[in-house]
């Protein structure tokens, strides 16, 4: 039996293997995908709207009270460092006088004569017993409380100067740093100097805490700032500075006067004396003349200074028979120095970057 076999449809097989095969040769790979993301965009920055806090700034200084939070005055602070570059003078003048105001309110604090006592005991206990401390605390008025952790913020200030003489005050720096960068030159140099010297207190149990060199360089920088600024918002200010430390180096306080008759330089505080000697020796400024003045007065005996010095009938007569006052009387007279009261509410010039009245 003879089998005959067809090639036809192998071979068509075939070919189309074939076919197939150079087909999936020659075809290109596909290009591979790639998915471009843009990247997102920043968020821009949103401008305060200087105008709109500008406006509503007076209104949130007069409204901050003794509920207010540190953090509340910070923020008002901060706008006004925004608005103060673009005020004039008067306007920056006004903004300060607000801002005392605010400082006021913000902290006033109303207490019941327990809440007094437990003031003063936290004040000014030295306990190294830390629930002595805490016992005292716990007793204090709320706001105390609240103001004493947060001391340092907001140039938030405790400050100690004795029995009867514990308050809260705006740092002397606040001014300084808020606001003088800003102002007329003649007011920024006031303010910066007055906040240098407060930053230290004048008076600790009602004794000077500052050395006769010390009162010596505030007494001559404040005659050579009058000289400077003769237009100074603050002149008044400055000579009655100049004035107050030239009478606290001649005389001292009234509590504790550097001599009791200034009979002879060995009657004088001897730190005190120094500083004066090496004054007369100089020429170039009123404090200098004064000094020389002073050591001519302590070389004059009670005779001659009747004589050369001579006081008004009536204030004589008041002082005549008080040998200190009837001293001090002629030393006033004789270098032109004036009465001081560093404890005057009428001009307080010793507790911030400005002179403070009752009605700032």
């Amino acid at each position: 039996m003879n089998f005959k076999f067809s090639l036809k449809p192998i071979q068509s097989l075939s070919i189309l293997c074939s076919l197939c095969a150079v087909l999936s040769a020659c075809q290109k790979p596909e290009p591979e995908i790639i998915v471009e993301t843009k990247e997102a965009p920043k968020a821009e920055k949103v401008q305060p709207d200087l105008t709109l806090i500008c406006e509503n700034l007076k209104k949130e200084m007069l409204a901050m009270n003794a509920q207010r939070t540190a953090l509340a005055i910070e923020q008002v602070n901060q706008d006004i460092r925004l608005c103060l570059p673009l005020m004039e003078w008067d306007e920056q003048k006004e903004l300060i006088t607000l801002s005392n105001q605010m400082y006021k309110q913000f902290l006033s604090i109303e207490r019941t004569p327990t809440q007094q006592l437990a003031f003063e005991n936290y004040t000014l206990s030295k306990s190294d017993y830390p629930t002595i401390q805490q016992s005292h605390f716990e007793q204090l008025n709320i706001r105390d409380q609240y103001l004493i952790r947060h001391q340092g913020q907001a140039y938030i200030e405790l400050v100690d100067q004795g029995p009867k003489q514990i308050f809260y005050r705006r740092n002397p720096q606040y001014l300084a740093k808020v606001f003088a960068p800003y102002l007329p030159e003649a007011e920024r140099v006031f303010i910066e100097q007055l906040a240098q010297q407060n930053s230290q207190v004048l008076l600790q149990n009602q004794k000077l805490s500052i050395t006769p060199n010390e009162i010596v360089q505030r007494a001559i920088f404040w005659e050579s700032y009058i000289q400077s600024y003769p237009q100074s918002h603050y002149l008044k200010d400055a000579q009655y500075l100049a004035q107050t430390y030239q009478a606290l180096l001649f005389k001292g306080l009234e509590s504790s006067p550097i001599s009791e008759q200034y009979s002879d330089s060995n009657d004088i505080s001897a730190s005190v004396w120094l500083e004066i000697e090496t004054l007369a020796q100089q020429n170039d400024s009123t404090l200098a003349k004064q000094a020389h003045k002073f050591v001519e007065y302590i070389n004059m005996t009670p005779e001659q200074r009747l004589e050369k010095i001579v006081l008004p009938t009536p204030q004589l007569e008041k002082v005549v028979n008080n040998p200190h006052q009837l001293a001090v009387a002629q030393l006033n007279h004789f270098l032109n120095l004036k009465n001081i009261n560093l404890n005057s509410k009428n001009r307080d010039c010793f507790r911030d970057s400005i002179c403070m009245t009752q009605n700032s």
